[in-house]
């Protein structure tokens, strides 16, 4: 284990009370380290401000919907609080926020049921975190977080880490997602028709080169300085040429537009928080008790799982673990997380989790809470500057996603390939999680894997008990279909 990268220096004297309370100095970092990374953090992530309420504000079950506004201000102002939380609390470098493949799950759910309104399936994603709130306070949810094999552990970290790589690819139009002769899509592709063209994604182009020779160079404050730089080539050639997005109001679509909004200056604006308090959980009685235990089920599995594979990934890239791999705080990182999940729903913003676009503020140097303190106000800000995040197009935040994926991707050799038992669980973890665009789909595939092959090897044993109920707990979690099937739902 000696391979893992810790920082904590235990005989560092604080220079001060702050230094004293996040241990600045004790983890290797700086005031201004953390300054930026927060910031650098937030400006990775804020794109959920807008893309949140875009996934979420369709009609419900009733006949009603939800304003973008009103979900936009709620999306906001609980990523501020529960990142502040993280940070005052867990002392740790992660940011929370409306979790994507919740409130995919949850609109998808809302359009397929009609008999389900916004309010009951807002109160399924709070019943999810109150029984993950249970599972920390037992410890079960720390115990199956320490019984993950290291391997599987560092799959994890470089599946983040490939992950976010793409993330920043297709969504700076860079690499794009190719529509086959059925309308869906398949393999993805080098931007349009096999040609890269468009300003935007000449700014990502260029904000990407920048930003690895700044990092090459070890220059302080390198990633930030892309964001910044890629942030005002964009709003200049959006003055100059009028791109707009790559899709209008009214439902326009421009392939060479900004990818989810055009750069323009903010304005103020009132905060619509009609929305907080909305939730019910009469889906037990509108869909029938099983029906809404299975969505119950998938969307715990989904966040308990995520969280776990985010928070190794990123407190690793931070060197944020002792000499066995353990995280500090870990049962109040899980346990904010866990209450992140229920005030998402509460809040009608979906469920609030950890986000991977943390490792933008680590790559920039953010080892503790402070920086989460600083993301949570800057998105408190935005929830009275909404616009703010107008300022800041994907494709300028893109270029620093890319780098911190190849950062958390180069610690693939600290994986043993001989041991072939568990490399390819290993593989098969971080292989998945880019190919599926899911982090719990490549944790829920090594997990059964390793119990499966470790077994198959004879060397049962060394399957901790709880990962096979982890194991048989992903099983229902694939076959989610079946199930349904064949319970007639």
């Amino acid at each position: 284990m000696s391979s893992l990268r810790t920082v904590n220096q235990q005989d560092v004297e604080p220079k001060n009370k702050l230094d004293k309370f996040f241990k600045i100095s004790q983890r290797g970092s700086t005031l201004g380290a953390e300054l930026r990374g927060g910031l650098a953090t937030f400006l990775a992530m804020s794109y959920i401000i807008v893309l949140n309420p875009l996934v979420l504000s369709g009609p419900d079950g009733s006949g009603g919907q939800l304003g973008i506004s009103a979900v936009a201000a709620s999306t906001a102002l609980i990523a501020a609080l529960i990142t502040v939380l993280m940070g005052l609390w867990a002392n740790h470098p992660f940011a929370l926020a409306a979790g994507l493949g919740v409130n995919a799950l949850l609109a998808i759910t809302i359009a397929t049921t009609p008999e389900l309104t916004w309010p009951e399936a807002m109160g399924l994603v709070v019943l999810a975190g109150l029984v993950m709130v249970v599972l920390v306070l037992t410890g079960f949810r720390t115990a199956v977080f320490r019984a993950v094999p290291d391997p599987i552990k560092t799959g994890i970290v470089v599946g983040i880490g490939l992950f976010i790589t793409l993330i920043g690819l297709v969504n700076s139009g860079f690499v794009r997602r190719l529509p086959d002769e059925a309308g869906t899509t398949v393999p993805l592709g080098l931007g349009i028709g096999g040609e890269l063209t468009g300003w935007p994604v000449l700014v990502f182009v260029v904000g990407l080169l920048l930003t690895a020779i700044l990092v090459a160079r070890k220059v302080p404050g390198a990633i930030l300085i892309g964001i910044v730089v890629s942030t005002v080539f964009a709003n200049i050639v959006e003055a100059v040429f009028n791109i707009g997005p790559s899709v209008d109001e009214a439902g326009n679509v421009n392939p060479e537009g900004w990818s989810l909004v055009a750069p323009s200056m903010p304005g103020w604006s009132a905060p619509d928080l009609s929305l907080l308090g909305e939730f019910s959980f009469g889906a037990f009685s509108s869909i029938g008790a099983i029906a809404a235990s299975l969505l119950v089920f998938a969307i715990l599995l989904s966040v308990f799982f995520d969280a776990m594979g985010t928070s190794v990934g990123l407190a690793r890239e931070a060197g944020n673990v002792d000499q066995v791999g353990n995280i500090p705080n870990l049962h109040r990182v899980l346990l904010v997380d866990a209450v992140g999940v229920s005030a998402g729903g509460a809040g009608s913003a979906s469920s609030t989790q950890i986000f991977v676009e943390s490792g933008t503020g680590i790559g920039e140097g953010a080892r503790t809470g402070l920086a989460s303190v600083v993301t949570g106000v800057l998105f408190l800000a935005a929830m009275f500057l909404t616009p703010l995040i107008y300022l800041v197009p994907f494709e300028a935040v893109a270029p620093a996603l890319v780098v911190v994926g190849f950062m958390m991707v180069s610690q693939v050799t600290q994986i043993d390939w001989n041991d072939v038992g568990a490399a390819i669980p290993a593989f098969l973890t971080f292989a998945l999680m880019p190919f599926t665009y899911s982090i719990v789909n490549g944790i829920g595939a090594g997990l059964v894997a390793y119990a499966v092959i470790r077994t198959g090897q004879g060397r049962f044993r060394e399957v901790h008990p709880l990962l096979w109920v982890v194991a048989i707990a992903f099983v229902f979690y694939f076959g989610m279909g079946v199930f349904e099937d064949l319970l007639g739902l």
